[in-house]
């Protein structure tokens, strides 16, 4: 049984229902290329029946490990990037909300802090400055050991570390999730002895969140990744359940996006109303953005958190150029309520509202915009979830990473390569000066040089 449900009835408007299920065939080719392994980029399928696949053993060490963690640590420093990092952060931020509650935390929940996820010095030199006065462990994430951002925090993070604790000591409190077999984060870790899992050949970055990629940080940070697994090992058995476009909300999903794109609806926004979804959306922008953009297509993926971005964002959406189609993410009532007050000069006229619950209040303004913006010509989709939990996110993670898949077959793409990324990756090997990169770099400086660039670093 799942909980999390999909509804486009604010989309029928600007597509139809026959539309849809012109779609049926090619959903059914898709399906069973999925399950049978069979379509573009097949050799990185190993998300799909993975929910189903993790057993006792791996949760019991992660269970271990991250009450090791917890027990001597008051900070947990995650090193990694993209896919590497964005998954676990969207899940921790979700279930642990947007605000630090000083003095009511469980006293064996480490603060989670980030870091390889950009360049910034300030950013590094106030991290370390910060660690010198806490007791830390690492969670470093990278498949290769070598990419740029997380290899360069890594160093500056290791040195630290065996600085404060001795080589040894420190070596213990670093936990590497890397390749099986080979790599230098791989490596390293032999050498120093550190606490490694490891990443599934069959599974890209973005589609790794319910490996250890995420599970370890996640269960650091005190959250029940069974039950995580459990929402997702549910999403999955019931797509698998149902052939039939009608019954599949990925797959509708999906086929709702593409029609709407070859409609000229060019960019979806992830609506969130709820600030603890923030990386949630990030985590999505990068699945599909990395999965679709290709080949000269691709849907543009953006995120807002509503009703906070309808003050910058709302005039564009509702009167502006119209290659908008929303997907917005509601939550069922929160287990805190909160009543508004009433007040005896009612000065700010509001109460009428006296008694109301601001999940009401958020209620209705979610049913207020979305209306607004369908009568501005931006259809709407909507995903539900009962309540912000373990469970309901499982669910929803495994919901759009099948949904990514079929829509990235559908624009006939590879959803599971990422050949766009290296451009840059070589440009700045080559303006660094790494070594093989010798005629890029004199090619890339000269261009520097008519464009005018200041090199005075």
């Amino acid at each position: 049984m799942v909980h999390i449900s999909f509804d486009y009835t604010q989309v029928l408007p600007f597509v139809s229902q026959d539309e849809i299920n012109l779609f049926e065939r090619e959903f059914s080719l898709h399906q069973k290329n999925i399950y049978r392994r069979q379509g573009k980029g097949s050799e990185f399928l190993g998300w799909v029946d993975l929910p189903g696949k993790t057993g006792h053993d791996l949760f019991s060490r992660l269970e271990a490990d991250a009450h090791a963690i917890r027990e001597e640590s008051e900070v947990v420093v995650i090193v990694g990037i993209g896919g590497s990092y964005l998954g676990a952060r969207a899940v921790i931020e979700a279930l642990s909300g947007p605000l630090p509650m000083p003095g009511v935390q469980d006293v064996n929940r480490p603060e989670v802090v980030y870091a390889g996820h950009h360049l910034d010095a300030g950013y590094h030199q106030q991290l370390l400055k910060y660690l010198d006065q806490r007791d830390y462990s690492v969670i470093v994430i990278s498949k290769s050991g070598t990419t740029t951002e997380p290899a360069i925090a890594f160093r500056l993070v290791r040195k630290h570390i065996e600085e404060k604790y001795g080589i040894e000591a420190g070596s213990k409190r670093i936990y590497a999730i890397t390749d099986a077999q080979r790599g230098a984060l791989k490596k390293l870790s032999i050498e120093r002895g550190y606490t490694t899992y490891d990443i599934p050949d069959d599974i890209g970055g973005r589609y790794s969140v319910l490996t250890p990629v995420g599970l370890l940080p996640i269960a650091v940070a005190g959250f029940d990744v069974k039950k995580i697994m459990d929402g997702a090992r549910a999403m999955a058995g019931f797509l698998k359940q149902h052939n039939k476009l009608a019954d599949n909300p990925a797959a509708s999903y999906a086929v709702i996006r593409n029609i709407l794109y070859n409609k000229g609806k060019t960019t979806e926004i992830l609506v969130g109303y709820n600030p603890s979804l923030m990386y949630f959306i990030e985590w999505w922008k990068q699945l599909f953005g990395e999965s679709e953009g290709k080949d000269d297509k691709g849907i543009f993926p953006a995120g807002l958190g509503f009703t906070t971005d309808l003050h910058s964002m709302g005039q564009y959406i509702q009167e502006g150029l119209h290659n908008i189609f929303e997907t917005v993410v509601t939550v069922g009532t929160s287990q805190k309520t909160m009543d508004i007050p009433s007040d005896d000069d009612n000065l700010d006229g509001l109460n009428y509202l006296s008694g109301r619950g601001l999940d009401y209040v958020n209620a209705m303004a979610v049913r207020a915009t979305m209306m607004a913006h369908v009568d501005g010509g931006v259809p709407n989709l909507e995903i539900h979830l009962p309540a912000m939990d373990a469970q309901n996110l499982g669910e929803l993670i495994y919901f759009f990473e099948m949904a990514c898949a079929i829509s990235g077959y559908i624009m006939d793409v590879n959803p599971f390569d990422q050949p766009g990324v290296e451009s840059y990756k070589r440009n700045m090997f080559a303006l660094l000066g790494k070594p093989g990169f010798e005629k890029e770099t004199k090619v890339l400086r000269e261009r520097l040089k008519r464009e005018g660039f200041n090199d005075s670093y």
